[in-house]
C-alpha cells in the first residue's frame, strides 16, 4: 500500500458558520501517498478518512456528513473529539476530594460524553503546519471552571498527524489548576468497505483484552471487572462481526481492558479486517481500555456523505479511552488530573492492506 516517500501537505476551506456566526474550517491532512483524512475544528470531528487501495482508487472508511449542517443537527457523535469524560458516569455525579459534583444526565440517568455541550460541540483553534514526514493539525481549547459541571479550568490540545506509514496518530495532552476526571477519546465509526456500503458484519475483529467493565442492560457501569466469556465478547482470537454481534449485550459492545506490560505503553490494542479487499486497521494505543461499539443506535434515518441512509451495525468505534466507571471504582483506573500533572495519551489508526 506504502508508496515513494511523497511530501506531506494540509489544505483548508471554510466548511460553515455556526448558530452564533463563527466560522467552522475542514482541514485535509494528506501523506501523498496513500491517506488523507478531512478534519473540522469544530468538535475536532474527523470527517473522512481516504485510504488509498493498490489499484489507486479511494475508500472512505468512515461514516459521516458532506456540511456542517450535519453535524450541528443530532447524530451519535460521528468521528467527534469527546470529553471531559469519554463514556458513561453512573448517576451522572462523582465525588472528588470530600465533594460531590452534579453533571447533566443525557443518557437515560448517566452522563454521557462530556454532557450536551462537551468537547463535540465547541469551536477549537487550529494550527495547521506540515512536513516531508507527516501533516499536522493541532486543535486546542480551553475548559472553564464549571464547564459542564466539571471542577478546574483545563487547558487542552489534541494533534492530529498523518504520517508516511499511513497512520492517523492522536495525541491527547492537557493541564488543570484543579483535580478533575479528564479521559479523551475520538469517535469515528470506521467501515472498512467504505461508508455508506452496508453493515460491517462481514468483517473480522480482534482485541487484546482478557476483562471488561461490566454494565447492566442500561449499559449503567456496575464498578468491577469481569473476565471476557468465550461465545460472548472475547475477541482474543479474530472473529467476523456478524457472528459476534448478536451475543453481545444489546448487540452493543464492551469497554474492553487493554493488555500491557507497563502503564502509558504504546501498544497494538485491536485489529479490525475487510477480508474481501484485505484492507485492515490496526488499533495501538497507551490508554487503558477500548470501548467497542457496534452502531447500535443507527436506524437508517441519517443519510450519510454517499446519500446511503446509514443503518444498524454500519459502523464501529474503537474508543481508546480511560475507564469513566474509575470515578466512582479506583479498581477500574485513575482517571483524575491533578494540578502539576500532565495528561499526555496517543492513540495510532494504521492502515494497510494484506492478501
Amino acid at each position: 500500500m506504502r508508496a515513494a516517500m511523497s511530501n506531506s501537505s494540509v489544505t483548508h476551506h471554510p466548511f460553515g458558520n455556526l448558530p452564533d456566526g463563527r466560522q467552522a474550517d475542514l482541514f485535509t491532512l494528506s501523506n501523498g501517498c496513500g491517506l488523507a483524512c478531512d478534519i473540522t475544528n469544530y468538535g475536532g470531528i474527523v470527517t473522512a478518512i481516504r485510504v488509498m487501495r493498490p489499484d489507486q482508487s479511494e475508500v472512505d472508511v468512515v461514516l459521516g456528513f458532506t456540511n456542517l449542517e450535519g453535524y450541528l443537527s443530532p447524530h451519535p457523535y460521528f468521528g467527534t473529539l469527546v470529553g471531559r469524560v469519554a463514556g458513561r458516569i453512573s448517576g451522572a455525579k462523582f465525588q472528588l476530594d470530600g465533594r460531590e459534583y452534579p453533571l447533566a444526565a443525557n443518557d437515560a440517568s448517566n452522563h454521557l460524553h462530556g454532557g450536551p455541550s462537551g468537547f463535540d460541540k465547541q469551536l477549537w483553534q487550529a494550527e495547521p503546519s506540515s512536513s516531508t514526514d507527516e501533516a499536522v493539525l493541532r486543535l486546542s481549547y480551553l475548559s472553564p471552571d464549571g464547564d459542564e459541571g466539571y471542577p478546574g479550568n483545563v487547558r487542552v490540545t489534541v494533534t492530529y498527524a498523518v504520517t508516511q506509514k499511513n497512520e492517523l496518530v492522536i495525541r491527547y495532552e492537557a493541564e488543570t489548576d484543579q483535580a478533575t476526571p479528564l479521559s479523551l477519546t475520538n469517535h469515528s465509526y470506521f467501515n472498512l468497505a467504505g461508508e455508506g456500503s452496508g453493515t460491517i458484519e462481514d468483517q473480522v475483529l480482534q482485541v487484546f483484552s482478557d476483562e471488561i467493565a461490566s454494565t447492566d442492560e442500561s449499559m449503567t457501569l456496575l464498578g468491577h471487572r469481569a473476565p471476557v466469556t468465550q461465545e460472548v465478547n472475547d475477541f482474543n482470537h479474530p472473529r467476523r462481526l456478524g457472528d459476534a454481534i448478536p451475543v453481545l449485550l444489546n448487540n452493543h459492545g464492551d469497554n474492553h481492558f487493554i493488555r500491557r506490560s507497563s502503564k502509558g505503553e504504546l501498544v497494538r490494542t485491536a485489529i479490525l479486517r475487510h477480508p474481501a479487499s484485505g484492507l485492515t486497521m490496526t488499533t495501538l494505543t497507551t490508554q487503558e481500555t477500548v470501548q467497542i461499539y457496534s452502531a447500535a443506535i443507527l436506524d437508517g434515518t441519517l443519510l450519510g456523505k454517499s446519500g446511503v441512509p446509514y443503518i444498524k451495525h454500519a459502523g464501529l468505534c474503537l474508543e481508546c479511552q480511560g475507564c469513566p466507571g474509575a470515578v466512582h471504582t479506583p479498581a477500574l483506573g485513575d482517571i483524575i488530573l491533578r494540578p502539576g500533572d500532565r495528561y499526555d495519551h496517543k492513540t495510532v489508526y494504521a492502515f494497510s492492506f494484506e492478501e
